[in-house]
């Protein structure tokens, strides 16, 4: 995946925003847990079906407030690894730890093309 980094606030406004036209993910992350590392490696590994989503990466540990903001914002349940598709404004997709898989992900982008 080509991941952009979330490290300000500002950029959820602006997510939020571009989701209107095309669904966004977050990926966050925590840098000291094996299974986040592992759900990182099999989004890593998507072979570039993604390529075309706009997909952030957050820092959790790093920007542990801007993490909260999102769950405030998006009325998620904070979890680690977490991926979150906001579509239209809207959560449309929210899985975590070992229930994040490339597969599903791209099913739901699937999905909301129809």
């Amino acid at each position: 995946m080509n991941w952009i980094t979330l490290n300000d606030e500002r950029q959820l406004d602006s997510i939020i925003a571009a989701s209107n036209d095309t669904p966004q993910i977050i990926f966050k992350h925590s840098t000291s847990c094996p299974i986040s590392s592992m759900a990182k490696a099999r989004l890593d590994r998507d072979q570039g079906q993604l390529d075309h989503v706009d997909s952030y990466y957050l820092d959790l540990l790093a920007y542990r407030s801007l993490s909260n903001l999102i769950a405030n914002r998006l009325a998620v349940h904070h979890e680690s690894p977490q991926v979150i598709v906001v579509h239209q404004g809207e959560v449309s997709y929210d899985e975590s730890h070992l229930d994040i898989q490339v597969d599903e992900l791209l099913e739901h982008f699937k999905f909301l093309q129809n």
